[in-house]
């Protein structure tokens, strides 16, 4: 591979490392979040608890945790190591 690729690849890896930073960030943000919702949901009323509202909430905090479980897929030290593996 020519040093101009290597130079590409190296710039894309800073890319990544800088976009784990920004999606570890908004992972901390929805995990606050959720832990807020589910918060408030085990605060309701007991005349609430079988309501649409309560119902929101939780479907809430489940989208949430499926979101932040997305986050964490991302796997920045596996595209590094691959990116290491083809500027070889």
């Amino acid at each position: 591979m020519n040093r101009e690729r290597r130079k590409q690849i190296a710039a894309a890896r800073v890319l990544i490392d800088k976009g784990k930073a920004l999606l570890d960030e908004a992972r901390d943000m929805l995990e606050t979040v959720k832990e807020d919702e589910q918060a408030a949901r085990e605060n309701l009323p007991p005349s609430f608890e079988d309501s649409e509202r309560a119902e929101a909430m939780d479907a809430a905090v489940s989208e949430l945790e499926s979101a932040i479980s997305a986050l964490e897929d991302f796997d920045a030290d596996e595209i590094g190591t691959q990116l290491d593996t083809a500027s070889e």
